[in-house]
């Protein structure tokens, strides 16, 4: 429920990450031939563990300057002899020249202020209040979820309160959360479908084209500078890159845009390959130097190859039954917005849901997104995950790490991650992804990520020994999350410079000390919303850019008093978890196809409405926030690709959205907007006389006199 009196909204403080992790990039060959030796001395390695190694001993990437482990022996004498060669010289983009310090720690940060990069950022929360029907967010580590975030709520029942972990996968955490039901074993189908892409096409990340052809060309244009001869492995990763993007180029399910992605990797791949075979023989001075290879990056609607598991079929992995979807069927009470649940109520909904036994009473409900064809499914129930506890209060830790079942990060959000995470809801918000510097600095990210992963793979190798499978993807999986949380101050630091430069600013220290730049999530009901630097940094400028405008939202149905019993303005989608009846939304069933359910709708107006009716005179209190898109005209919020009602006219621009003059125009806010705290509107007209006392009687019970700082009986009109 809302924060009410003079509280102010509830933020939780996280300062710039700007201190760099201790470097553990640069000893990859030494950690290796350590980890090789000590894993010898312990016994032989199990047949899984072995065959990794062997496959990895090539294929440490050299962006960090590396010897590939062929050559450790060479390496290691060389080094003696007092030679620091690289098998890779690492070139500097044209974005970030050579020699560039890491920025220091941003002005406005004191370290005595700074939480600890592994402190929590929002503790799980000891106890939920039972029946509060918006829940209490959570913020969960990694990426996994999108926003990083979660709510748990206590519904009210006779057996005890029913405590519930709400979430939504991340669309690229689906295949980890998929191999845990399911084992190496289970036959995949592919499918194809349309999904909204910015930047890398999903089997360009998977299959790492990008990285391999990177290799290739940095390699070989290593030994052209030194007017060397190419090596037999150097040709072997260019003989990989072009297997590898041969394999899409020719697979006849791939799509057009899959296939044109190949077709730029294959143009990379014939220059390098020209420079190998002496078909270009020019110096590396002299124009036979290999142009950078820069990822292919789309931005829109792309057709897209996932795969499914085969209908039908056993697993090893977690119990499952796959079943039409569902939603959880809750019950309010209009007079105190206590919502109720049994436990098992259930109504029907559009599409194929997983339900999953994770055991000791708790079980799992997923819509996965490869499952759910986006022309006929709900759209805005992709990636919904449910983790239900038996009865009882106390859960809610227990539910997050319960996520861990399901092969996803299980613990809270760390201070350290969560400027990673306002990075990325920037970059959304602002359209960032597709800048050079912006992509490039993702892209080398995840390579920083899968280097230091493959450095504890080796060093943690001996401690493989004995284990069986099951213990070793739980292995793999703890490597994975130590490996995420070393790189993460690299990574932070890397993205906020590009980012800095991709909007203006000198660089990321400049952006971190800039007026605009927030990382802290704010409470908005039981959910949590991160801000957009750009218009924090610019007030006035958007302000006088609403000049004279007003966002409004009409109410479709129900009434003021009973969504100001909740204290929130809910989704279509996150009223459904509260109990709220059908049929307040003007367009559900269409908005849940379109994907506009998880959204609520306001207009851009210049004059004012009658009631019923929510008013903010200043925008700027809302669109300060990241997760808003808006269009100029009546599209049902849709941004499901495949829907009628999509247009590529969408737009997260506040000053277009500041032109909007359709009067079926439309500005939608994820999960909703919090009525009684920081996001309060400015006036709450009524329909008449007796809704106005009702409301006064309301707020003044629960003990709330005004309303962002004026007295209720001035806002509710």
């Amino acid at each position: 429920m809302g924060t009410g009196g003079k509280s102010s909204h509830q933020s939780y403080a996280v300062a710039p990450t700007a201190a760099p992790a201790p470097d553990t990039t640069t000893t990859a060959a030494t950690t290796t031939a350590a980890a090789t030796t000590t894993a010898a001395a312990a016994g032989p390695l199990p047949p899984q563990v072995s065959d990794f190694l062997d496959e990895l001993m090539g294929a440490i990437d050299t962006v960090m300057g590396h010897e590939p482990v062929t050559e450790l022996a060479a390496a290691t004498e060389t080094a003696a002899a007092g030679d620091p060669g690289a098998d890779v010289e690492a070139e500097p983009s044209p974005e970030q020249p050579a020699g560039e310090a890491t920025p220091p720690p941003a002005a406005d940060e004191d370290p005595e202020q700074t939480p600890a990069r592994d402190e929590p950022l929002l503790p799980v929360p000891d106890e939920v209040p039972v029946g509060l029907a918006t829940g209490v967010p959570a913020l969960v580590g990694g990426a996994d979820l999108v926003d990083s975030a979660a709510t748990v709520i206590a519904y009210d029942s006779p057996d005890g309160p029913r405590e519930v972990l709400l979430a939504t996968v991340d669309e690229a955490a689906e295949a980890k959360l998929l191999e845990a039901l399911a084992d190496g074993s289970t036959e995949m189908v592919a499918t194809q479908v349309q999904q909204q892409v910015n930047g890398r096409l999903p089997v360009d990340e998977q299959q790492q084209l990008h990285e391999q052809v990177a290799k290739a060309a940095k390699s070989v244009n290593h030994r052209l500078k030194n007017g060397e001869a190419i090596p037999e492995h150097v040709v072997g990763y260019l003989t990989a890159a072009e297997q590898a993007v041969a394999a899409v180029q020719n697979d006849p399910g791939a799509t057009a845009d899959e296939k044109a992605m190949a077709a730029h990797y294959g143009q990379h791949l014939a220059a390098i390959r020209d420079r190998v075979d002496g078909t270009v023989n020019a110096g590396y001075t002299e124009g036979g130097k290999i142009p950078m290879v820069e990822p292919y990056l789309h931005h829109g609607v792309a057709t897209v190859t996932t795969m499914v598991p085969v209908p039908g079929q056993t697993s090893d992995g977690l119990a499952i039954t796959s079943r039409k979807a569902t939603r959880i069927n809750a019950s309010i009470d209009p007079a105190t917005g206590t919502a109720s649940w049994d436990g098992t109520a259930r109504s029907k909904a559009d599409g194929t849901e997983y339900a999953i036994d994770l055991g000791d009473g708790y079980q799992a409900v997923y819509r996965p997104y490869a499952a759910n064809d986006p022309k006929n499914t709900d759209y805005s129930l992709r990636g919904k995950l449910e983790v239900i506890a038996p009865p009882g209060a106390g859960h809610a830790a227990e539910l997050v790490d319960r996520l861990g079942q399901l092969h996803l990060v299980n613990r809270p959000m760390t201070a350290g991650e969560g400027e990673w995470s306002y990075l990325q809801a920037n970059i959304t918000a602002q359209g960032l992804a597709s800048n050079p510097a912006v992509a490039g600095a993702l892209a080398d990210s995840a390579q920083l990520h899968d280097l230091v992963l493959q450095e504890l793979y080796y060093s943690h190798a001996h401690e493989a020994v004995g284990k069986s499978d099951t213990e070793l993807a739980a292995m793999a999986r703890g490597l994975q999350l130590e490996a995420a949380a070393r790189v993460l101050p690299k990574k932070v630091t890397a993205v906020r410079d590009a980012v800095a430069q991709a909007t203006g600013h000198t660089d990321g220290a400049a952006l971190a000390a800039s007026a605009g730049y927030d990382p802290t999530p704010q409470r908005s009901g039981g959910w949590l919303t991160w801000s957009r630097f750009d218009v924090g940094g610019n007030a006035d400028g958007v302000a006088q850019a609403f000049k004279g405008k007003k966002l409004v939202h009409r109410l479709g149905g129900g009434g003021l008093t009973q969504m100001l019993s909740t204290g929130v303005l809910a989704s279509t989608e996150r009223r459904a978890t509260m109990g709220t009846a059908t049929g307040i939304g003007m367009s559900e069933a269409a908005d849940k196809k379109s994907g506009g359910a998880n959204s609520v709708f306001l207009r851009v107006s210049g004059k004012a409405p009658s009631g019923p009716a929510l008013v903010w005179d200043d925008p700027h209190v809302l669109i300060r926030r990241a997760d808003w898109y808006g269009y100029n005209g009546d599209h049902l919020g849709a941004i499901n690709p495949a829907n009628q009602h999509y247009s590529g006219s969408l737009t997260r621009d506040p000053m277009k959205v500041a032109t909007f003059g359709a009067s079926n125009n439309e500005v939608m806010f994820r999960d909703g907007l919090d009525l009684l705290g920081a996001e309060a509107p400015s006036r709450i007209v009524c329909s008449g006389p007796g809704e106005r006392a009702q409301i006064l009687k309301l707020l003044t019970d629960r003990g709330i006199t005004e309303l962002r700082g004026r007295p209720i009986d001035q806002v509710v009109t």
